[in-house]
């Protein structure tokens, strides 16, 4: 069974039917650095995550591109208020670069230790205004420009389509126009491509271009990048649904006004909101949770993805500490199952992994996370498994939902050699025989023996579980 997303292009669940066999071009936008991520923020990259893990498990070769926004962006999407980059360095008493560079290591910091995959690219603004420049020069050869105040803008009128991922019709914009936020448009929504100092006097980061010294807009950064590392049109472009409305409908018109309306991107997927006190998460709104705020409070990074992976990405979620509580638990119960299957284990070779297609069926069906966890667990608590079987299985489910199951096993340290294995089991069988004849002086001396090796015991009503580890 092929992939079903749902395209926000029409809204409709579609077959995945890559443009090239086999490969897939993934854009997943990524953080303006001007701040920490926030946990409603990370959200989007757990999306993105997911999409490469199970293309990937389902043999695409997935080339995941991802920007770095240090430059252009505006606190108001729709070119209004302070550059995001600018504000912050004048708060904190540093350079544009020396914000970015910190706020990029933070977040990769955190999407490390949630076990997100690093991108195949990762791709900074203010290393691509010459790609940027030559995308605007394309735009404004269509004849889709136009000059006002210092500043290029991109002509909606232009673009009958414009607005189609957003449902925005085009009378409905002109008719709803707000014309205070920027004298210079023709029309309020219109957007800049170009940006001179007749507009932010004050902006660190500035360029020569054929239109003044000044710098770019944010939205023809990522169109500028995609193209750069996926060609004119690419598979897969992902998202917050907060860039439904204004960013990704203006990166759908400029890139297709320059390439000749040639469709951009055949499938757009957006993740929703993470409600916390019944608001959206956002940076701009002051009193945010970052992911070190959760650690500090006790839990672990793959708690908050266990959490995630709960929701659809399509569905709202509601975050709070009980039910962050109720994921930590649910995982310290997996990864005790898991430690449980190790030790039953008899043999470190790998046997036939049990029928995963109802698994499958979950990831093909729009990446339904919810129901493939579910599915991990339903393995799990099948006694009629293997437990080697079963681990087999956990893991291959693992690629996908990255909880890190086979780490988990590693840091156990395990042994997988069969004869001290079957030393072990014939060890605690003379302790189980000691204690049964009462002879407990034995009994504790087998367990301290085992001990110095490392090796840990805990006695159960089901039987004594044994663990590595040093």
């Amino acid at each position: 069974m092929p992939f079903h997303f749902f395209n926000t292009l029409g809204r409709t669940m579609q077959v995945f039917e890559p443009l090239e066999t086999g490969k897939v071009g993934f854009y997943g936008c990524g953080p303006t650095v001007y701040n920490y991520a926030h946990i409603g923020n990370l959200r989007a990259y757990v999306l993105h995550d997911i999409i490469v893990r199970s293309l990937r498990r389902a043999g695409y070769e997935v080339n995941h591109v991802m920007n770095i926004t240090d430059v252009g962006h505006l606190s108001g999407d729709n070119d209004d208020g302070e550059d995001k980059m600018v504000k912050s360095a004048a708060e904190r008493g540093k350079s544009v670069l020396e914000i970015a560079a910190m706020y990029t290591d933070a977040f990769f910091k955190d999407t490390d230790t949630m076990n997100i995959l690093r991108p195949t690219v990762v791709c900074k603004a203010t290393d691509h205004i010459p790609d940027m420049i030559a995308l605007i020069q394309r735009i404004e050869h269509n004849g889709y420009t136009y000059s006002a105040g210092g500043n290029l803008y991109f002509d909606i009128s232009k673009t009958p389509n414009y607005g189609e991922l957003a449902l925005l019709r085009m009378e409905d914009l002109q008719a709803g126009a707000r014309t205070e936020v920027d004298s210079n448009k023709r029309n309020p929504h219109d957007f800049v491509l170009w940006f001179t100092k007749s507009k932010f006097e004050n902006q660190a980061l500035v360029w020569d271009s054929p239109w003044g010294r000044g710098y770019p807009g944010w939205h023809i950064e990522c169109s500028a990048m995609s193209m750069r590392y996926l060609g004119e049109q690419f598979d897969i472009h992902a998202g917050g649904i907060d860039h439904i409305p204004i960013h990704h409908t203006n990166e759908i018109a400029q890139s297709e006004a320059a390439t000749g309306k040639k469709p951009w991107v055949k499938y757009w997927l957006h993740n929703e909101f993470l409600v916390l006190d019944r608001e959206k998460m956002s940076k701009s709104a002051g009193g945010f949770l970052t992911l070190q705020k959760l650690v500090d409070n006790g839990y672990h990074p793959l708690d908050y993805r266990y959490f995630l992976l709960g929701g659809h990405y399509r569905s709202q979620m509601n975050f709070s500490w009980d039910s962050l509580d109720g994921a930590k638990n649910s995982r310290k119960s997996l990864m005790d199952k898991i430690r449980t299957l190790v030790e039953k284990a008899q043999s470190s070779s790998r046997s036939p992994i049990p029928n995963l297609d109802a698994f499958n069926k979950a990831l093909e069906d729009d990446l339904n996370t919810p129901r493939a966890l579910a599915e991990l667990w339903g393995l799990l608590r099948d006694s009629t498994i293997e437990p080697t079987d079963a681990l087999a299985a956990a893991f291959d489910m693992d690629e996908v939902l990255g909880l890190g199951l086979r780490a988990f096993c590693e840091t156990e340290k395990l042994p997988e050699d069969d004869a001290e294995r079957q030393e072990i089991e014939n060890i605690i069988a003379k302790r189980a025989e000691a204690k049964t004849a009462k002879d407990f002086a034995s009994a504790d001396k087998l367990r301290q023996g085992l001990k110095e090796r490392g090796i840990v015991l805990e006695d159960r009503p089901d039987g004594t579980i044994w663990r590595k580890i040093q």
